[in-house]
């Protein structure tokens, strides 16, 4: 097991934890897509780390989806 993956995938929940408290204290909806796409980064990474037998076609189209929810919260982000 790679450690560095591990731990980028820790501090990958740490930013959808971080992303949910600015969405629910802040009212800050771009809160809420910055954690879905992060939680999807770290169910992608987990799948591959842990060799999950997931079909490739659902994990592009959700890293596809984290990308999409990506720009979207920077494109709120940039507005306000």
């Amino acid at each position: 097991m790679n450690i560095l993956q591990l731990i980028s995938i820790c501090i990958e929940f740490v930013i959808v934890i971080i992303s949910l408290m600015i969405a629910a204290s802040r009212k800050k909806v771009y809160g809420y897509g910055f954690a879905l796409t992060f939680a999807i980064y770290v169910f992608y990474d987990s799948a591959r780390l842990f060799s999950v037998a997931i079909d490739e076609t659902p994990l592009h189209i959700l890293f596809f989806i984290a990308t999409v929810s990506a720009l979207i919260s920077v494109w709120k982000l940039y507005k306000e």
